[in-house]
């Protein structure tokens, strides 16, 4: 009986050396692959710096917010000064009505970018998402204060103005 589970164990053994012994080049690997069917890992893809930011800011002129947040995300860790990238992603939190992170992402733009009018004015909008007029009517007037030629800043202030004339309701 010993002898029988011996020459099928034998078996068993001389049939994996042969699959194990090849051509030379060992035809199968301990994965039951061809060694010539192995390829090493691609390398990573270079990605220039700005590409990410220029993602970013297509998903946000396309209103996918969420996409955007995640892209602007990105380009903040590719480039974490660049106060384009997080007024941006500042922009997108206050998209997706998560205003904590929308504070801070404006907290750290503004150490880059400082009070310049489209800081004040991004800020003043994310107050108008916010409903709290009078802190968006505040930032607005200091951004128009700094370029009253923008356009934008003075929709912006025209938008406040209806706001306030329009009822509340609950």
């Amino acid at each position: 009986m010993l002898s029988r589970h011996w020459k099928q164990g034998a078996a068993a053994l001389a049939l994996l050396l042969g699959a194990c012994a090849g051509e030379g080049d060992f035809a199968l690997s301990s994965f039951g692959d061809s060694t010539s069917g192995i390829l090493p890992a691609p390398p990573p893809k270079y990605y220039p710096d700005d590409q990410v930011l220029t993602v970013a800011k297509v998903e946000f002129e396309e209103r996918n917010y969420g996409n955007a947040q995640h892209y602007f995300q990105r380009a903040v860790e590719v480039v974490p000064n660049d106060a384009e990238a997080w007024l941006g992603l500042a922009a997108s939190y206050d998209r997706i009505r998560r205003f904590d992170l929308a504070d801070r992402a404006y907290k750290e733009a503004g150490k880059y970018i400082g009070d310049t009018a489209i800081y004040l004015n991004n800020r003043g909008y994310s107050y108008l998402l916010r409903g709290d007029l009078v802190k968006a009517r505040r930032y607005f007037l200091k951004a128009y204060e700094k370029d009253p030629a923008n356009s934008t800043i003075a929709n912006n202030i025209a938008m406040l103005r209806d706001s306030v004339s329009h009822p509340k309701r609950s």
